[in-house]
């Protein structure tokens, strides 16, 4: 298993109950109120109790995912929610085990995929509207090859859940990368401006599906530019621009780290950074971050911190292949047994899963953005894209199909 790094910062989006507020009283027993802006009271979105436990699970889902593909001393962002997004879309076209064994990766074991769909959408619809000073977008799109024909189902809850309407598109085109690619930059503010590349993309490929999440956060606290100053970094040859204040924040700790919350705008948002005690590293907080674990963080005591963190910039480029394999989902890889009998017209399966993500962090605020995409290949024979014009003498045929007798012969000149 690969291990982590630095940049295990957890921007975790709205994701329900879990959000890093302060405790309704300190160690002092003192009551704390947080004071949002006038005008821009704090939305939550209220979640069944069944959508809480998606919650919680797919919280799991996002620590397994961190701890099977960061790697010791480089820096990562990844978006779990992007990838469930992503899979909960497609999982509408599977069944059996592969359907099984998207649900358990994703932590929905025990849920139906109308209750996943359900619980996307509520997420979809309501986390733009939040914060006034937050900007958060989420979008699905599906652009399909107009050699194969989607299943009705399947384009109607795409629609419904997902607002995801498919495009039919020639992918020999030599223009559907390009179209793709310009997806992914709008609907990421240019921030991911290219999901895919030559090597990647597939024209005889079925199907991508895409997802983008777009984040952009104000602190409810900004760090005045002139307290930051470069200063040396742990395990970096140079020197970094570290940003500096001294405000109240939520904050706690254990004997593995201590954990600060920085919240933008009316606090609907918020960053949490654990900070590895001296001896301590990210790798020994991954071994056992759970979800029942990460609650320990979400609550936290005021105090006055002197704060200094980096300004700086991340971003990712990761094949999931075989992380998800490595997480158990490994029959929809499978040419020959995946099951996505409601997708397609044709036998598919996953071909390419993979995510660009990017992140930047300053005095202001965060900016982050992640496309997921999933190529569905198949395993019939794909038709070939060719050009026959026939505008010159030619030879034609007739006979008979299931004994090939000839019963028409003859030749035309164009006379």
């Amino acid at each position: 298993m690969k291990k982590s790094v630095w940049a295990a910062i957890t921007l975790m989006m709205v994701m329900g109950t879990t959000g890093c507020g302060l405790s309704d009283k300190n160690e002092d027993n003192d009551p704390k109120v947080v004071i949002c802006p006038t005008g821009n009271e704090r939305v939550d979105i209220k979640l069944t109790t069944e959508e809480a436990q998606l919650v919680n699970h797919n919280n799991d889902f996002a620590f397994n995912l961190f701890r099977a593909s960061a790697e010791t001393g480089k820096s990562q962002i990844l978006s779990p929610l992007s990838i469930t997004y992503a899979l909960g879309l497609l999982n509408n076209g599977a069944a059996g085990e592969t359907k099984t064994q998207i649900n358990e990766v994703l932590g929905f074991k025990a849920t139906g995929e109308n209750d996943i769909n359900t619980f996307c959408h509520k997420l979809l619809s309501q986390s733009p509207h939040l914060d006034m000073l937050t900007k958060v977008m989420i979008a699905n799109t599906i652009f399909v090859n107009q050699d194969y024909q989607l299943k009705d189902n399947f384009v109607s809850t795409a629609k419904q859940f997902y607002d995801a309407t498919p495009e039919t598109r020639d992918f020999h085109d030599g223009k559907t990368l390009g179209v793709i690619n310009q997806w992914a930059s709008d609907h990421t503010e240019k921030m991911i401006e290219k999901i895919l590349n030559e090597q990647s993309f597939k024209p005889d490929a079925v199907s991508y599906l895409l997802n983008a999440i777009y984040f952009k956060g104000m602190w409810s606290k900004m760090f005045n530019a002139d307290e930051t100053k470069n200063e040396t970094f742990e395990g970096s040859s140079k020197q970094i621009p570290m940003m500096h204040q001294n405000e109240e924040f939520g904050y706690t700790e254990n004997e593995l780290c201590q954990a600060l919350c920085l919240p933008y705008g009316n606090h609907a948002y918020q960053m949490t950074i654990l900070l590895p005690r001296e001896g301590k590293s990210i790798d020994d907080l991954l071994q056992g971050l759970t979800t029942q674990e990460w609650k320990n963080y979400q609550y936290m005591n005021a105090a006055t911190v002197d704060v200094k963190l980096p300004r700086f910039e991340s971003e990712t480029d990761l094949e999931l292949n075989d992380i998800m394999k490595q997480l158990g989902m490994t029959k929809a890889f499978m040419e020959n047994a995946a099951e996505f009998p409601e997708f397609c017209n044709v036998p598919t399966f996953i071909g390419l899963m993979k995510q660009c993500a990017r992140i930047k962090l300053n005095e202001e605020g965060t900016e982050a953005a992640a496309v997921t995409a999933i190529e569905v290949a198949t395993n019939a024979s794909a038709p070939r894209h060719v050009t026959f014009h026939a505008n010159r003498p030619f030879l034609y045929v007739i006979s008979e199909y299931s004994t090939g007798a000839i019963f028409f012969i003859g030749q035309y000149y164009g006379d």
